[in-house]
């Protein structure tokens, strides 16, 4: 459980405002994070056809990729989280953006590749990829929700998704101004930019202020499954954000199998669905902050979004929708829909005291990533039998069970003091 104050306030926690350097850095680096994690999704049907695979090895193979990049990811999760509380939130901020910035270069070269199957080389860098793209968010989050006081926490993270969420939009734009190998050499070189705008972000004075605690156990991953309660809480702060990535991971990923299911006589661009649905979940998250503010409740702010985003999977999927631009629309609201994202890992990092509070932030959005590999294995399981538009609808309505079910059974944290320890 949450215990024993800490004995002495934070130096930095009331000093930060909304528009300070570690928040535009924040957000900026999430910028980076977003173009290179959705990179692949917008690609993925050009770049394999350009590898010269077939429709049928697109589906299957792309759906591999994706499963092992999502594998790095909650992998990376781990590996990032603790090191944030047990290193800092900086060396996570600097370590992951390097990481994942080499993959993505290397990721420009996949047509000279020879001396292994591209598709192999292919996954094992998106896996690689995807270890480094783990840790952004959770530090990111982390830090600016220490720095800044309690007052402006739920706008200042809305503010770090907003504003990173559209790197899926230049993403988008880069590949159809240039190509996709260059749009990851792209990806790569903003990342090592990044790095230069760092040197001058100082660390979280809680993070500092508990390092000199020799006592106290910080990043302790499996200290999660030791408490009964502690566990529960952690499951609830992961199935909260399942519903996030059954829209980006099953309906804007695979827009291209319902659009044919739907009888859409257009070609379907997947790049495209994902782009409209990430310019809506930057919104959703730019507004989340504010809702929540006004209804003075995490918890509200949230079961609203989700309850948008349940209302529209369902027009998505049964309504009827014959044209590809009523589709892209949807795509748009369904991203604003989920655009409770920023408020989801927000919530993670409150729930949890300052020694563990990196390693939940970090893992949780990362298990929720981790779950893709469930959810597009259950989908291609089902498809056969069920056909694209009802085995999407099964994967659904788990998501969103879960997803209701865990926002209404968590703890309030809106106006939550974050100077505590975990026992």
């Amino acid at each position: 459980m949450p215990v024993s104050p800490a004995p002495f306030p934070s130096r930095t926690s009331k000093s930060a405002g909304l528009i300070s350097l570690p928040v535009i850095v924040a957000a900026l680096g999430y910028f980076v994070d977003i173009y290179d994690l959705l990179l692949f999704g917008i690609v993925r049907v050009p770049s394999l056809k350009d590898l010269g695979l077939t429709p049928e090895q697109i589906s299957t193979v792309g759906a591999n990729i994706i499963n092992w990049q999502m594998g790095g990811l909650l992998l990376g999760g781990i590996l990032w989280g603790v090191l944030g509380d047990k290193r800092g939130r900086l060396s996570v901020l600097f370590g992951s953006i390097i990481t994942y910035s080499i993959a993505n270069i290397a990721c420009g070269f996949i047509k000279q590749v020879t001396f292994m199957d591209p598709t192999t080389y292919y996954a094992l860098m998106r896996f690689i990829a995807g270890i480094g793209l783990a840790g952004e968010l959770g530090a990111g989050i982390t830090l600016v929700s220490e720095i800044l006081p309690k007052e402006k926490r739920a706008i200042g993270t809305s503010l770090v998704a907003g504003i990173g969420l559209f790197g899926a939009v230049v993403a988008y734009f880069t590949v159809q101004l240039f190509d996709w190998q260059m749009a990851f050499l792209v990806g790569g070189g903003l990342g090592f930019g990044l790095l230069l705008l760092r040197v001058g972000v100082v660390e979280s004075g809680m993070f500092t202020d508990v390092t000199t605690q020799k006592h106290v156990n910080r990043g302790d991953f499996f200290s999660f499954f030791t408490n009964s309660e502690r566990f529960f809480r952690y499951l609830r702060c992961i199935g909260i954000g399942l519903p996030t990535w059954f829209v980006i991971g099953i309906l804007a990923t695979f827009s291209n199998e319902f659009g044919k299911a739907l009888g859409i006589t257009e070609e379907i661009q997947p790049g495209l669905a994902i782009m409209w649905c990430y310019v809506g979940l930057a919104v959703g998250d730019l507004a989340s902050g504010f809702i929540s503010q006004a209804l003075e409740s995490r918890k509200k702010a949230v079961v609203l979004l989700m309850l948008i985003s349940l209302v529209f999977s369902l027009v998505y999927l049964y309504a009827g929708v014959q044209s590809a631009t009523f589709l892209y629309v949807l795509s748009l609201i369904l991203g604003f829909g989920i655009g409770y994202w920023a408020m989801f890992v927000t919530i993670g990092a409150e729930q949890f005291g300052t020694n563990l509070r990196a390693t939940a932030a970090t893992t949780i959005p990362n298990m929720v990533r981790g779950t893709v590999i469930l959810m597009t294995s259950l989908y291609g399981y089902l498809k056969p039998s069920l056909a694209p538009i009802n085995a999407g609808a099964v994967v659904g309505l788990l998501s969103f069970v879960i997803g209701f079910y865990s926002i209404l059974t968590i703890a309030e944290t809106h106006g939550k003091d974050l100077n505590y320890l975990e026992e």
